[in-house]
């Protein structure tokens, strides 16, 4: 189940923010690593709720740091 949601994710990541598959890790920062600006994070966000039909409230997606944190969020909420 972790796998597949991480190659879910990796799917999403490189096609919200052009970035190459490679470079997505669990330990990946969305900022640092990734370039992810506010905007792109917004767009992959809501691209994350509506493949996984889940809702991930604001102030739970700016806590997003990294790929992990945003698996480990979702992985609560498809339980």
């Amino acid at each position: 189940m972790a796998d597949e949601l991480f190659e879910k994710m990796k799917k999403l990541i490189a096609e919200k923010l052009e970035v190459e598959e490679d470079k997505i890790t669990p330990e990946a920062s969305f900022r640092q690593d990734l370039g992810a600006d506010s905007l792109d994070t917004y767009e992959l966000v809501y691209a994350i709720e509506e493949e996984m039909g889940i809702t991930i409230p604001d102030e739970k997606a700016n806590e997003f740091e990294t790929v992990n944190d945003a698996i480990e969020f979702i992985k609560t909420q498809t339980k």
